[in-house]
């Protein structure tokens, strides 16, 4: 049962950070020797805790967008959301290695350190804000593949944007709920793993330990400007790359 406690504490950790919440468990579950259960599915599966966590932290902010106050929050996170379905499910069905997500991994890294040094120089680029729900959305689709990290795929994504530091971060986890509910009630219907005690359990360490660390990093955000935020994340994605 240890494996389920030590999972569901590492997702709440690393979800939000840019290394891979699902490779770590996937890795950790390995370690164990777990074998009863679909691996991938649970470490898509243990996101729930984190879900929740998002949503409970984020309550006004959803509020606002299940009652189109925020509408232009609301077509943003319908855009990208659509785009990460159509990118992610058949990258979930056809997933066979871990490899590319460690190369992926590599990439956004070094791309987050470039970004960093382009918005110091002043030449930081932008896209359209009719492109950026679409590009954010494809990146977070590719986060389906085991080792490559969602919240530093749509890190990258919004980082060519006019958007605050604490925006970007909002954004990058508000996107997270509506894939993760769609993933969660997909493997609900495939498989029986919300009715073993063990994910159970799991699913509320990664939802306390991951409330924890949300707000952490929200705060944090406030107090580190763009550069530092992009070099950090970035050196942290490379990290993660060859830790995997």
């Amino acid at each position: 049962m240890i494996e389920y406690f030590i999972s569901g504490i590492f997702q709440g950790i690393f979800e939000w950070l840019p290394v891979s919440s699902e490779g770590i468990t996937i890795l950790t579950l390995n370690f164990f020797g777990l074998k009863t259960i679909d691996i991938l599915d649970l470490s898509l599966f243990l996101h729930l805790g984190t879900l929740l966590a998002s949503l409970f932290y984020f309550k006004k902010d959803w509020q606002e967008i299940i009652l189109l106050k925020n509408k232009r929050l609301f077509n943003f996170l319908l855009k990208s959301t659509f785009v990460s379905l159509i990118v992610g499910y058949p990258l979930y069905k056809l997933i066979k290695s871990f490899i590319l997500g460690k190369i992926f991994l590599l990439i956004i890294g070094v791309f987050l350190i470039i970004t960093a040094f382009l918005n110091k120089s002043k030449t930081r680029k932008k896209i359209s804000e009719k492109i950026l729900p679409f590009l954010a959305g494809f990146f977070q689709g590719l986060s389906v593949i085991p080792g490559l990290s969602r919240s530093a795929s749509t890190f990258f994504a919004l980082s060519f944007s006019d958007l605050s530091l604490p925006e970007i971060l909002k954004i990058s986890y508000l996107m997270s709920a509506p894939v993760i509910f769609a993933a969660c009630f997909y493997i609900l219907i495939q498989s029986h793993l919300f009715f073993n005690l063990s994910v159970f359990l799991s699913l509320i360490f990664s939802f306390l330990v991951g409330l924890s660390t949300l707000d952490f990093l929200m705060k944090m955000s406030r107090k580190i400007n763009f550069f530092y935020f992009c070099l950090f994340f970035g050196l942290l994605s490379i990290l993660g790359f060859f830790l995997s």
